[in-house]
């Protein structure tokens, strides 16, 4: 179903990062090339080695890493990508996002990168509800990015609201039907 198409999984720091891996793992059996970009702060919620295990390539953390075949790592995987989402998407990477600010692996990849764009946000409902996030979200929107609503539960902080990144069965269900409509455009 996805043979032939690179997509890039950012992360962020949210507890929704564990949830990734399920879509990451889903992407790769239906035959996705999968490579994944994390913040620092992700690295606070889960490891590199699990979406390295998982898709059979590097993941990314560090802009300068000098451990690798030479290229210009952010511009030839954005080159390369046929989707890019990113997921959990927290208020910061949002506002950096909405801003064209690259400052870190994952968003000089993001702004480098000349495909379909998808945002997951997943925050504390006030942060999600603050207008500034949500100009930021608008923001997104308008340079032509999808993003997807949160959903509504109980957070990890405890509180109930919007704000929970949607399962990962959605989140492929949505990297699917973007890349078939893409191909549809293009004919």
């Amino acid at each position: 179903m996805l043979k032939g198409k690179t997509v890039v999984l950012g992360i962020t720091g949210s507890i929704a990062a564990y949830k990734i891996a399920s879509l990451a793992s889903m992407l790769v059996k239906n035959h996705a090339d999968v490579h994944v970009i994390m913040t620092e702060h992700a690295l606070n919620f889960i490891t590199p080695i699990t979406f390295e295990t998982l898709t059979g390539n590097k993941c990314l953390t560090d802009t300068f890493d000098r451990n690798f075949e030479f290229d210009v790592k952010h511009v030839s995987l954005a080159k390369r990508a046929s989707l890019f989402m990113v997921a959990p998407a927290t208020a910061n990477t949002i506002a950096k996002i909405a801003h064209g600010l690259a400052d870190d692996m994952l968003t000089t990849t993001f702004l480098a990168s000349n495909c379909p764009k998808i945002l997951s946000p997943a925050m504390n409902t006030a942060m999600y509800d603050n207008p500034i996030t949500q100009d930021n979200l608008a923001l997104c929107k308008k340079y032509g990015m999808k993003v997807i609503e949160p959903a509504e539960g109980r957070l990890a902080c405890g509180d109930t609201g919007r704000g929970k990144m949607p399962e990962p069965e959605q989140l492929f269900s949505l990297i699917c039907e973007t890349l078939e409509a893409e191909k549809l455009s293009v004919c």
